[in-house]
């Protein structure tokens, strides 16, 4: 079986300028793709900046969500459509005239024993659908100077990049969680505050020495 022609630069090129055109292009699923049936569609949603790692993200035929993916997972090459095997045509046999059926002779006709009803077939289960993710996990981090991003992941796949989140938000959807959770989110919102309460007192001492300087060489 040859392997599909994997997203090319040109390939690329062609995408973002249908992209731009406001026609999602769609690529198709190779073997290397992970979580979703090879040889399944997907329209192009966006391309990111940087052409590095998992930097297209695509919307699978039939599902709500989207996914990001590198140009080795993905194709332009229409898969060939499977054909369903034919069955053989039965060889033709000669046929010979039926033998005469022997006299009857007069006896009580009795009729057949009833053949018992066939049970019902059991119901094919059925499969699970390999397009649905696994599971959504989603990842705060806060820095020391209370910077806060947030990050979504469906199954293996990334679906939200880290994206910058208020803290004010932060410290709003902390009161919802359980309290240990509460407890770690705020205490981190507070040592951040600290640090900043002391850059802005830091901040006001030089401004006031600086200042002295300028009065003294102004006079």
């Amino acid at each position: 079986m040859v392997e599909p022609r994997t997203l090319s630069e040109q390939d690329l090129a062609e995408v973002r300028a249908e992209l731009s055109a406001g026609k999602p292009s769609t690529v198709w699923f190779t073997p290397a793709s992970v979580g979703v049936p090879t040889g399944g569609s997907a329209k192009v949603v966006s391309l990111g900046d940087a052409p590095v790692g998992e930097f297209i993200q695509v919307r699978p035929a039939g599902s709500r969500d989207t996914m990001f993916c590198s140009p080795g997972e993905l194709t332009r090459t229409r898969p060939p459509r499977k054909r369903k095997p034919q069955p053989p045509e039965p060889a033709e046999t000669p046929t010979s005239p039926p033998a005469p059926s022997p006299p009857r002779t007069p006896t009580a006709d009795k009729a057949p024993p009833s053949a018992p009803a066939p049970a019902p077939a059991p119901a094919a289960a059925k499969s699970p659908d390999r397009r649905r993710p696994s599971g959504v996990t989603v990842t705060l981090t806060g820095s020391a100077e209370g910077e806060w991003t947030v990050e979504v992941t469906i199954g293996r796949k990334r679906a939200v990049r880290p994206t910058p989140v208020q803290p004010a938000d932060i410290a709003q959807a902390a009161r919802s969680l359980p309290t240990a959770v509460t407890d770690a989110i705020e205490a981190s919102l507070d040592a951040a505050r600290q640090r900043q309460v002391e850059r802005v007192e830091q901040l006001r001492v030089e401004l006031e020495a600086a200042q002295r300087a300028l009065e003294e060489l102004s006079g």
